[in-house]
């Protein structure tokens, strides 16, 4: 129990970590403590250190701080917004929660709001006579290292505004996301819990008390509930599936009372939008969505979707080659968890439904495929689907020149006729 109150708690952390103003906070609070702190330092060294600074340096120094601050914060708060909006229309939305939680440019805006606090706070208590002459020196020696870490903040902040929310950076940074929530997904399938075989006849629908999509599932929690009312939970909404009447949170096999249905449902996160922790689909969806925008008539960009595609085969492959556990850490749990068919038809089917016209985004489609089949012998089948239904999207959408360019092309990447769906052509 205690294990799992800390993984709660580090949850919780994280995500309030990915916030800009969490860390825009904590950076103020540091700065002020830093600013007011400077007068009970004096008398605590153990030597005397007074500069003759001159006719109000200090407050010369705070001045052009807070002055320049302001000016760089509001310009950073617009890039980032500016970057949210472009990553929105030219690459999907779901790819903004991951900009927002970019820690580059959260510790530039936080240092900037920072370093204002502190000269603001630094003014005021100069103009009250706050500071000692041992205190104003600290607090002077205090400016100038606030002054360095703005320089070299601002100059990283500046480099990573080259490429932060451009096409090439959203896609890094859905496959990243991607790439972790499938390797989790492909180590424990079922989440820890057992693979469930069916939903029994006699067990009762537990139903969520608010539509939205389920974002986390507290496996361990639903489990010791499972245990001490000696009732088997079925987990029907799993991560990424939206709860409502329709589709209730679990089926328990058991007696149910109230305190076990409130139980239930506190195990549950229930959220508007879905996110990628452990919803392994997602990622892939929001990969697709980048490469059919791109395949749009009014965007018309086949380059991006080719490299959508080369981002899902690493995603893919990385789980591929991902050996799984069969360790089941939570005995009275059954979770029935998402399939490769899924998996492949999120990532591939939009690809080749608005890439249909497209030969180089056809013949880059059955490559990769290939390549995945030949990464996973026992699933080749799900890919072998996959690129059948591709290519017969192709062949009522390709001209007769084009179509013989990717027949060729799946000879090569296929292996010549070995595959029953080219041997069909």
């Amino acid at each position: 129990m205690a294990k799992a109150v800390r993984g709660s708690v580090a949850s919780l952390f994280l995500r309030l970590g990915r916030q800009v103003w969490v860390r825009a906070a904590i950076f103020t609070v540091i700065a002020v403590l830093v600013a007011l702190a400077a007068r009970f330092l004096g008398p605590l060294l153990p030597f005397s250190l007074s500069i003759d600074l001159g006719q109000n340096a200090v407050g010369s120094l705070l001045q052009i701080i807070a002055t320049a601050m302001l000016t760089v914060s509001t310009f950073s708060v617009t890039a980032m917004v500016t970057a949210f909006s472009s990553a929105t229309t030219t690459a999907t939305p779901r790819s903004t929660s991951l900009l927002i939680a970019d820690p580059t440019s959260q510790n530039a805006v936080s240092t900037f709001v920072g370093a204002f606090a502190f000269s603001l706070v630094g003014i005021v208590a100069l103009s009250t006579g706050y500071y000692t002459d041992q205190g104003r020196t600290i607090l002077f020696v205090g400016t100038i290292v606030i002054i360095a870490i703005v320089v070299v903040t601002l100059l990283r902040w500046i480099s990573h505004l080259a490429t932060f929310g451009r096409m090439a950076d959203v896609i890094d940074r859905v496959e990243k996301a991607a790439t972790a929530s499938l390797e989790v997904f492909a180590a424990s399938p079922a989440l820890g819990a057992r693979r469930s075989t069916g939903i029994p006849a006699d067990a009762e629908a537990v139903v969520a008390e608010e539509v939205g999509y389920v974002t986390n599932v507290d496996m361990a929690g639903l489990d010791r509930l499972a245990r001490s009312h000696d009732v088997d939970i079925h987990v029907h909404a799993a991560p990424g599936r939206i709860a409502d009447a329709r589709v209730p949170l679990v089926f328990v096999r058991g007696t149910i009372d109230d305190s076990l249905r409130s139980g239930i449902r506190r195990c549950f996160r229930i959220e508007h939008h879905r996110t990628y922790e452990q919803d392994p689909r997602f990622g892939v969806i929001a990969l697709t969505e980048i490469g059919s925008r791109a395949l749009s008539a009014a965007t018309n960009d086949p380059g991006t979707a080719i490299e959508v595609i080369a981002a899902l085969q690493r995603v893919l492959t990385r789980a591929l080659v991902t050996e799984p556990t069969h360790d089941v850490e939570h005995e009275r749990v059954f979770v029935t968890p998402p399939t490769w068919e899924d998996l492949v038809h999120d990532a591939f089917r939009p690809l080749a439904r608005d890439g249909a016209a497209d030969i180089e985004v056809q013949v880059r489609l059955q490559k990769c495929l290939a390549s995945l089949a030949a990464t996973a012998p026992a699933r080749a089948g799900v890919f072998q689907d996959a690129a059948r239904a591709a290519s017969d999207r192709s062949r009522r959408a390709l001209d007769r020149s084009d179509t013989r360019v990717l027949r060729a092309a799946m000879r090569e990447a296929w292996g010549g006729g070995r595959h029953p769906f080219l041997s069909e052509r």
